[in-house]
């Protein structure tokens, strides 16, 4: 693990009189102008600098604002960060960022009456008031700052009025206390000595949904993660959305939650990324994978063939007519970011090419129109750094012209069809060219390709960033070895940062 030296920025030395003494506690003047390199930095070992930004107030071009720029420059990991100061600076930046936030709100003021308005402090993620502590850390993953006073006020419904950061020297000595004890769990590591364990050379984390009804790796295959981890002296933790503080603590970070762009799968792999972590899936290739107008565009303008497919647009009815006369019926239309066959639509008639599209353009400006392409298979070919590591069949369900029949529930959920796993030497060689060729032009993550074969020819249906890895499907032939294969990558990539 890397371990992180921690410092303490407030902007006068008398604001920490009523805490603990910290070994690294400076001034703006320390920071700024009298930092040495040499005496801070890692002379060449794996040290991590942390500052924590206590400044009284954080206005553009203030001691505070220079203390969490300087920082970023420097490549130190600070609270808060620029962003967050900037986006703070801004309600209508902040409003953006808490939309998705309305539910947890609800959810927390359920028992509370109706008024002219409540407010909350915030200590790095932390809030006295219970019923809103899902919220408070929420705003805190969204805006990592020491200190959060947030006021709410209702207007048909409980809303967030401002988010404002707040000032150690402002703090009544009861708030010191929760400060104190906020901080405590925050970073013990400025306290005391953490409890002696086992030491690995490297921590990575597995993000994971233990709720999520299709997840990209059940139990057991997360579990192998951890064994196989274990056995390349790696310590895997698997953790979940509260978790987004905590990122800068590990090496690595391991997605295996399906990702979307407006989602916290994406901003944990760009706060991973941000902090100098081996990230997969990395946020480019999110960004690509999960949009199928970006993957259309970049099939053919490598000439790579995938069946028919025709970008129309709500703005342009004409594109319909045209689709229907190009492609023909029946056909699919897909929306541009759905995920395990969601938001795909197979259309008979120009009936129901019209209602399925006037549906679908009220939730996104463009859609995909593609030539109905059935087999009774795809392959699933799963590509690890321009390297093919496992090759699978998956099989339409029962009478469905899909894998996942979502329309058909059964006992464990959507109703899935079965898939069958081959040696790679099995894989027809131009299927397998296919494949690794757009991986390639994507990146060299982690990636699970679906290529249909018809008359010797190769044709791809779309690359995911976050493919199935499931225990005794996509490791029945490897075993073991395919996550011992993905963990070395891991290892192989923190070492080359390094």
């Amino acid at each position: 693990m890397i371990v992180a030296k921690i410092i303490v920025i407030v902007e006068k030395l008398k604001d920490w009189n009523s805490y603990y003494p910290v070994e690294q506690l400076m001034t703006p003047q320390d920071y700024l102008v009298n930092w040495d390199e040499n005496l801070y930095d890692s002379k060449g070992n794996s040290e991590r600098i942390k500052i924590i930004n206590l400044c009284r107030n954080y206005k553009y071009l203030s001691n505070g604002y220079y203390c969490s720029l300087l920082a970023e420059a420097r490549g130190h990991s600070v609270i808060p960060s620029i962003k967050a100061i900037n986006d703070l600076s801004r309600s209508f930046l902040y409003s953006l960022e808490t939309e998705d936030l309305d539910l947890a709100i609800q959810k927390g003021f359920k028992n509370q009456t109706p008024g002219d308005g409540f407010s909350i402090s915030i200590y790095f993620g932390k809030t006295e008031k219970e019923q809103l502590q899902d919220v408070a850390r929420q705003i805190f993953d969204l805006f990592p700052a020491p200190i959060l006073h947030v006021d709410f006020e209702w207007d048909q419904k409980w809303e967030i009025k401002s988010i404002r950061t707040g000032s150690l020297n402002a703090l009544s000595t009861t708030d010191e206390d929760k400060f104190a004890a906020s901080l405590d769990d925050y970073s013990n590591k400025i306290w005391r000595k953490p409890k002696a364990k086992k030491k690995y050379r490297y921590d990575l984390a597995i993000l994971h949904n233990p709720a999520d009804a299709m997840p990209p790796s059940d139990k057991k295959a997360l579990n192998n993660f951890i064994k196989a981890g274990k056995e390349n002296d790696v310590l895997v933790e698997l953790i979940e959305k509260k978790d987004y503080s905590r990122i800068a603590e590990f090496d690595a970070l391991f997605i295996r939650e399906t990702t979307a762009l407006n989602h916290h799968t994406y901003r944990f792999a760009k706060k991973a990324e941000s902090e100098g972590l081996v990230v997969m899936d990395d946020p480019m290739s999110i960004l690509r994978c999960t949009n199928k107008i970006y993957m259309h565009n970049l099939l053919h303008s490598n000439n790579i063939s995938a069946p028919k497919t025709i970008v129309i647009s709500k703005d342009n009815p004409e594109q319909l007519k045209q689709a229907v006369l190009e492609i023909g019926l029946p056909m699919i239309i897909k929306i541009p970011d759905g995920s395990f066959s969601k938001g795909v639509h197979k259309v008979k008639t120009i009936e129901e090419l019209t209602k399925v599209t006037e549906d679908l353009f009220k939730k996104t400006a463009l859609l995909l129109a593609q030539e109905y392409f059935y087999t009774d298979f795809d392959w699933r070919i799963g590509v690890l750094n321009d390297r093919a590591i496992y090759a699978c069949k998956y099989y339409m369900t029962k009478g469905h012209w899909q894998i996942y029949n979502h329309e058909k529930k059964e006992k464990n959920g959507v109703q899935v069809g079965r898939a069958e796993t081959f040696p790679i030497s099995k894989v027809p060689k131009y299927v397998l060219n296919a494949a690794l060729k757009i991986s390639h032009l994507v990146g060299n993550s982690l990636y699970g390709v679906d290529v249909k074969e018809r008359d010797g020819k190769a044709y791809i249906i779309e690359i995911n960033d976050n493919p199935n890895i499931d225990s005794d499907v996509e490791d029945a032939i490897a075993g073991m070895d395919l996550y011992h294969n993905i963990i070395h990558e891991f290892v192989r990539r923190i070492e080359e940062k390094k």
